[in-house]
């Protein structure tokens, strides 16, 4: 028998980007970077597993952003242009490494990487794949679950619990259609809970969410077993709290594995390092430079010259430090055990996208994780969150503080002086929308006003996303994440006037619809103070 439980979960989320009026975009890349690097590469794990019949639990959350873009048949056939563009790269580095055996070995190993990554999405799973998840949800061995619509901070929205409802109902309606069943788990976005929220997931039909520690730390109670076992908020819908110790051996930048000198440094790659004129096919417009996935260097160590990459050698080093995660979880374990009036559950949440993307090694080392703790009498087993709710003792009933998994775990990373401006917009926008369908109650409207409401909440929604205040605080692609916020807030303002004035202009109303087709069964009377029985 088990002396306690690790819940791995990771949380696959991108931000919705489709841009069908341009013939490439750059931030589309953000999607098939994380498809060759990590999404790819966990099927690959979970295949890997099940062949060899080995008894694990994972849990994988995935966005209905992330849910609807891998389903869209535009950045279906544009993932594989780019897959296809990365093959004919490597094919060039093999011949211009040919007298260069250490970045000649590596060319290799890349056209093997890219044509095993293009076999799987083509071949195996049809350019599909969720089908592979969904595969392995069905064998008993992967929990998946999901996230709100387009992953909106819910404590800044909360001024409106209309905007959190509408938020929680259509992602969980959105993986639903996609996946064939509803989820038990939900992923708050940013982790981002205040109290009176678990009202809104029971409502959704959630069993459990997750919280960052400090939440259940400065619970409403104090936690008898800590943050190792979750809280009922009262309404029998659980909190599990993140474990610090595992979190930072995996996401510290000092202390964590992914630093590791022997393995593979992100930011080298021959998108940057190479002449213009070689690379230039396979870059941005032919002029800006951007990640192409090939980087010959390890991380090696500050302020030293980087050195080659030994594949090999970091393989080894992902071993090792599996056995060090798996020995210190049963170290952790048994220490826990003394105290607690039932087994400790380890909760390690973590985003889906270190894993192969950030931290190439990732997808090896989580093979290892879950093979090690699948052996007998180790005194730990992989759990899901929703089997230890259907086999523990009752819950301790309590409500978990405010909290986010932010910088100093509130919401400054979201509300702050590079993005506060945004607030004001949403908040007034969604008010405007929901005293308008309020209006409408009993009032049939034509098929024209109901497409254009329709696409005013699609806009309104997309405005929401947690992804742009993120990026504006963090100072990466501030302009764009500026623009996706204007231009969503104009096209609600044009859609909500021209319902108003009764001007609907049907062109423009079918572009912004391809522009942005997500949630296509969404309806706008949903959008409403009124609770849906």
């Amino acid at each position: 028998m088990a002396k306690g439980y690790l819940s791995i979960v990771l949380h696959a989320h991108l931000p919705y980007v489709r841009h069908p009026e341009h013939p490439s975009f750059f931030e589309e890349n953000w999607l098939f970077e994380a498809m060759t690097e990590c999404y790819i590469p966990l099927i690959g794990v979970l295949d890997r597993l099940q062949e060899d019949n080995i008894d694990y639990r994972l849990t994988l959350s995935l966005s209905p952003p992330l849910i609807t873009m891998l389903r869209d048949e535009l950045l279906q056939s544009r993932y594989l242009k780019h897959l296809n563009g990365l093959i004919e790269l490597a094919e060039k580095e093999i011949v211009r490494t040919r007298r260069a055996p250490n970045y000649h070995g590596l060319a290799r190993l890349y056209r093997r990487f890219f044509l095993k990554t293009r076999d799987t999405y083509q071949n195996r799973y049809q350019g599909d794949l969720l089908t592979a998840f969904i595969k392995h949800q069905a064998s008993g061995k992967l929990e998946l679950i999901t996230s709100a619509a387009t992953h909106g901070f819910l404590p800044l929205l909360s001024i409106s619990e209309t905007a959190v409802r509408n938020q929680i109902t259509i992602g969980v309606d959105t993986f639903q259609s996609n996946l064939g069943f509803a989820p038990k788990g939900l992923w708050l976005p940013e982790c981002g809970f205040y109290p009176g929220l678990e009202a809104v997931l029971k409502e959704a039909g959630i069993q459990y969410f997750f919280v960052d520690t400090h939440s259940i730390l400065n619970a409403s109670q104090p936690p008898q077993n800590g943050v190792y076992a979750p809280l009922d908020c009262g309404n029998g819908v659980a909190a599990f709290a993140r474990d610090p110790e595992s979190s930072q051996q995996v996401w510290s930048s000092k202390q964590g594995y992914p630093g590791d000198f022997d393995y593979r440094e992100y930011y080298r790659d021959i998108g940057f390092d190479l002449d213009i004129d070689y690379i230039a096919p396979y870059i941005l417009e032919g002029s800006i430079r951007t990640q192409t996935g090939i980087k010959y260097h390890r991380v090696t160590g500050d302020n030293l010259p980087k050195e080659i990459y030994n594949p090999k050698t970091a393989r080894a080093k992902a071993e090792l430090h599996a056995q060090d995660f798996i020995g210190k979880r049963q170290k952790q374990i048994d220490a826990l055990g003394i105290s607690m009036d039932r087994p400790p559950m380890i909760v390690a949440p973590y985003d889906a996208e270190l894993f192969g993307h950030w931290w190439f090694e990732g997808p090896h080392w989580l093979e290892c994780v879950l093979r090690l703790a699948s052996q007998n009498n180790n005194g730990l087993q992989t759990l899901s969150c929703s089997d230890y709710l259907n086999h523990q003792a009752a819950l301790q009933i309590a409500t978990p503080s405010a909290s986010t998994w932010g910088d100093q775990g509130y919401s400054s990373y979201w509300i702050n002086e590079t993005n506060d401006w945004i607030y004001p917009f949403l908040h007034k926008a969604g008010a405007q929308l929901e005293n308008f369908i309020a209006e409408l109650d009993g009032i049939v409207v034509d098929s024209l006003q109901e497409r254009a409401l329709n696409q005013a909440v699609r806009s309104l929604l997309l405005a929401q996303a947690s992804d742009w205040p993120f990026i504006m605080k963090s100072g990466t692609t501030i302009e764009y994440a500026r623009k996706r916020i204007t231009d969503h807030l104009a096209r609600f303002n044009y859609l909500y006037d021209s319902v108003l004035k009764g001007k609907i202009d049907e062109r423009y109303l079918s572009a912004l619809e391809i522009m942005d087709n997500i949630f296509p069964d969404l309806n706008f009377r949903d959008y409403s103070a009124i609770k849906k029985i």
